[in-house]
């Protein structure tokens, strides 16, 4: 495992680096996505009012506190579950150039072997950590459609963003995956042992 600090946007040689396990801090633009936004523009076909290409998208509905118009300080910026944005992984990667995802809890074996094909990764956040992600930030610099508060299109500045895991890698490997057959491989040695199964 190794320890990357990287800026956005990213290249497809930035993510093709990188491997499940390593370490990943990011600098620059991350934008915040959620399932409002991507309704609008994969099942609405709306076009995101931004270019994605090269991006870092982060699963997030954030807290914030309003300072004027279009303007926003952060109030707690938390990430949430992944996996029921997966349906939005194709699209993304194929039709927007998108080379990162970020969230919580990974994503299918199908958005792994798209970001192989597609040359990008997902990079798992720590849940819970809110209050870390928060200080990490330097500025919310633009928001884009702001009639789906709070699930607009937030385009957030980071400086040190992480550390991050990479969880699916460039190369189609799953850690979410590999740990959770671990698990039921463990529990069913247990149950064994214990005379259950």
């Amino acid at each position: 495992m190794a320890d990357y600090r990287l800026k956005t946007p990213l290249s497809e040689a930035d993510v093709r680096q990188l491997k499940v396990g390593d370490s990943v801090t990011l600098d620059g633009v991350i934008f915040g996505v959620r399932d409002g936004n991507l309704i609008r523009v994969f099942d609405k076909n709306v076009p995101p009012p931004v270019d994605w290409h090269g991006a870092a998208l982060l699963h997030t509905a954030p807290n914030v506190r309003k300072l004027g118009p279009g303007r926003y300080e952060p109030v707690s910026i938390g990430t949430t579950t992944s996996m029921r944005m997966d349906r939005f992984t194709e699209a993304l990667l194929r039709d927007h150039g998108v080379r990162a995802i970020l969230g919580k809890g990974g994503l299918s074996d199908k958005s792994a072997q798209l970001m192989a094909q597609y040359g990008a990764v997902y990079l798992s956040v720590t849940g819970g950590a809110a209050a870390l992600e928060t200080l990490q930030i330097e500025e919310i610099e633009k928001v884009y459609w702001e009639d789906l508060m709070p699930e607009c299109i937030w385009q957030i500045r980071f400086n040190g963003f992480g550390p991050l895991t990479v969880g699916i890698d460039a190369h189609g490997n799953n850690l979410q995956r590999d740990v959770q057959m671990e698990a039921e491989k463990r529990t069913a040695d247990i149950l064994k042992k214990m005379g259950v199964a």
